[in-house]
């Protein structure tokens, strides 16, 4: 058995490694194992980088279209990919390119809306993928400039793009009142990244033959990535996303990984060596910051969603460098990168489903960059991961699509090993205790997702893209989410600004965790768990913690959560001092007369803090609340039976007499719910005002599972 107890981070503690002055130069666990590999000390790292820098048109780990090895019909790329995209290609040559009109950046500040001008981007950005695969593949039949002009038109409207900048991030109208873009101050965020990024991958692939179809072509592409790109990136140090302030989340990689392969490919000409061995010594730097700060055992705190668009990126980025360098820049030995590898299938649950935090959703899309992680788990050596991205690698399917990006369509396609490799199983570990983040996951046995799996979090409510759910749990049968977090709405500006708690999904009466005498959590890292103890037996695995410090003005509340294997059973114990309801409830009464006051500057991430989400009633029940996903129907006596979805066993969850109990659903409208949970939600709400402990057991529903089902 294991036990541990965590120390709880004192509130605003810093999480900054050495010397985070925007004034000198971060040196930390990259950097280090860098310079022992360069042979070179800091001083030295520049104009060792541009004897190291492969030559920009042999940078990139991709063959050219002049490659006919691997492009044509005979190519080694992927045949099952090439088709697929081929066909939606074909099926679009038609149709008019999509256009993201003005309206749709203006409507961000209308009602929040960022999805209409951003899906129109993606689309475009999508269809210009797909007419570079047509071009390289078609590059030697008549076909070929015909695919060749659908390309120049898509990088053509990219460079007369008013901006690259997405409209929810763009500072315009902050800094300046505009409600459309400023072109003459362009804003590097993601969104700029992703262009620039596809456009070096465009001029990688295709940029000899455009020029030579096109003469001038390409020296717009490096205009363009000039004025958007390099110089706000060289010129501003100080971009929130650097986390010059040791506060470090997922725009740190993927912005800087996009920054950097654009200089390896587009900073071509040889007066241009300086520059570019500047820029990319500069975004091993801003990715130093991201290492230094991911911790010993790879967690990532926005949950398995933002992996991908983090901690995957940082390894992506490595990899390139790796390969710019001819293998002599190599990360793979440190060891919170070797970790983090294994991040995604510690968040497993089953088939599609995953462990949920902050904004991610518990059922993403499938097309996910598996082959990253593959090549990521061979690198690192760790067979349990490359066996749960392999699991995912199934025979007749495409190796990698556009919808993951252009890059990572290019590098899926072409990795001849992911594209030859069989479909394994997941590994599903019996238990995982992540300490950085305070989340147990414990299933009945290792090896399968077949019974019950639970997972618990402790944690504070400042994490990156944070929900109020301290103290939270999610039970799953057969991998199948039953007790639930909801996750995320479609994204608006709503979402990252001073009001993103009145957002339901975000608040913690809509997790499963206490509602105190009427009151929730309030957001900040202050409100914390305390008292955070794992316990990892073969028959036991447990968490205990104390939840009162994520509300303010409560006493005690102690929440312990196991899961009994032999009894096939999870057990939540709560219990608490007789005086918290009434503390509770004299803190509610305060702020009834408050007004609702919010710190209108967002952090880092955007996330503003807010007051409580307290009721003014001073009658108020102190209530357990547990969100259920399926067909959920009354027992008689104190149970409920609740069918999951997607055909996994009942589970029936119950708790003591004389508790009483109501259900409230939840119609669900938005369509990044519906698209996870269908139609509706259901909340369990049980009244425990006039005791001081509880206790509900979950079990599986195993009278009649057929007949259930």
């Amino acid at each position: 058995m294991t036990t541990a107890t965590v120390p709880t981070p004192a509130a605003g503690a810093s999480r900054a490694t050495p010397d985070s002055s925007p004034e000198a130069a971060f040196r930390g666990a990259l950097s280090a194992v860098y310079l022992a590999q360069a042979g070179v000390d800091a001083a030295g790292f520049e104009t060792a980088l541009t004897a190291l820098l492969s030559p920009a048109e042999r940078a990139l780990p991709v063959p050219a279209a002049e490659d006919r090895r691997a492009w044509g019909p005979q190519g080694s790329a992927d045949p099952v990919a090439i088709r697929d995209v081929l066909q939606r290609a074909a099926a679009e040559r038609a149709t008019a390119w999509p256009v993201p009109l003005a309206t749709a950046t203006a409507r961000l500040h209308d009602d929040g809306d960022r999805e209409g001008w951003e899906s129109i981007v993606f689309e475009r950005q999508r269809r210009l993928a797909r007419a570079a695969i047509a071009a390289a593949h078609h590059a030697d039949d008549e076909t070929g400039a015909v695919w060749l002009a659908d390309v120049l038109d898509g990088v053509w409207l990219i460079c007369e793009q008013s901006s690259w900048c997405w409209p929810a991030h763009d500072d315009a109208f902050r800094e300046r009142g505009s409600v459309l873009p400023t072109v003459t101050a362009p804003y590097l965020d993601l969104g700029a990244g992703e262009a620039v990024a596809l456009l070096s991958w465009v001029d990688h692939l295709l940029g000899a033959r455009l020029e030579a179809r096109y003469p001038g072509i390409r020296s717009r592409i490096r205009h363009e990535a000039r004025v958007r790109v390099f110089d706000p990136f060289t010129r501003r140090r100080d971009w929130h996303w650097l986390g010059l302030d040791g506060d470090v989340h997922n725009w740190n990689p993927w912005i800087h990984g996009n920054v950097l392969l654009a200089a390896l490919r587009l900073l071509d000409e040889p007066a241009d060596a300086g520059e570019r061995a500047h820029i990319v010594a500069l975004a091993i730097e801003g990715i130093d910051r991201y290492v230094s700060v991911l911790p010993p055992d790879g967690a990532i705190d926005e949950g398995y969603a933002y992996w991908w668009n983090g901690a995957c990126r940082a390894l992506e980025t490595l990899d390139l460098l790796h390969h710019a360098t001819g293998g002599v820049l190599d990360a793979s030995g440190i060891p919170a990168l070797r970790e983090t590898v294994a991040f995604p299938h510690r968040m497993h649950l089953g088939g599609d489903w995953y462990l949920n935090l902050a904004d991610g959703q518990a059922r993403v899309p499938a097309a996910q960059p598996w082959h990253v992680l593959h090549r990521a788990a061979r690198r690192a050596g760790d067979t349990d991961a490359a066996a749960h991205a392999a699991s995912h690698r199934i025979a007749g399917t495409p190796a990698a699509t556009e919808h993951e990006g252009f890059g990572r369509l290019l590098r899926g396609i072409t990795d001849p090993v992911w594209v030859d490799a069989a479909q394994t199983s997941s590994p599903f570990p019996q238990d995982v205790w992540l300490p950085s983040t305070e989340v147990m996951l414990a299933r009945e046995r290792g090896g399968t997702s077949r019974g019950l799996t639970v997972a618990v979090k402790g944690g504070h409510n400042g994490e990156h893209h944070n929900h109020n759910d301290v103290g939270s749990f999610v039970v799953a049968s057969d991998g199948v989410p039953v007790i639930v977090d909801a996750g995320r709405p479609t994204y608006t500006l709503q979402t990252f600004g001073p009001d993103r708690y009145d957002i339901w999904t975000m608040q913690s009466g809509w997790h499963n965790v206490p509602v105190i005498g009427g009151l929730e959590q309030n957001p900040g890292a202050a409100f914390a768990a305390s008292d955070v103890e794992v316990a990892l037996g073969d028959d036991v695995a447990a968490l205990t913690l104390e939840l009162s410090g994520a509300y303010p003005g409560a006493a005690s509340w102690h929440r312990a959560v196991r899961l009994e294997r032999p009894a096939r059973r999870v057990v939540v114990e709560d219990s608490w001092q007789s005086s918290l309801v009434e503390r509770a409830r004299n803190v509610v009464v305060e702020r009834a007369g408050e007004s609702k006051r919010r710190d209108e500057t967002p952090g880092a991430d955007g996330n503003a803090p807010a007051l409580a989400h307290a009721t003014a009633d001073p009658e108020a029940p102190t209530q357990v609340r547990m969100l259920l996903a399926g067909d959920v129907r009354r027992e008689q006596g104190s149970a409920v039976v609740v069918t999951p979805l997607d055909g996994a066993t009942p589970v029936r969850i119950s708790w003591p007499d004389g508790v009483t109990a109501s259900l409230v659903v939840r119609e669900l409208d938005d369509p990044m719910l519906t698209s996870v949970w269908g139609a509706r939600l259901t909340r369990l709400d049980l009244d425990v005002t006039a005791r001081d402990s509880v206790t509900v057991t979950v079990e599986l529903d195993l009278t009649n599972p057929e007949d259930a089902r």
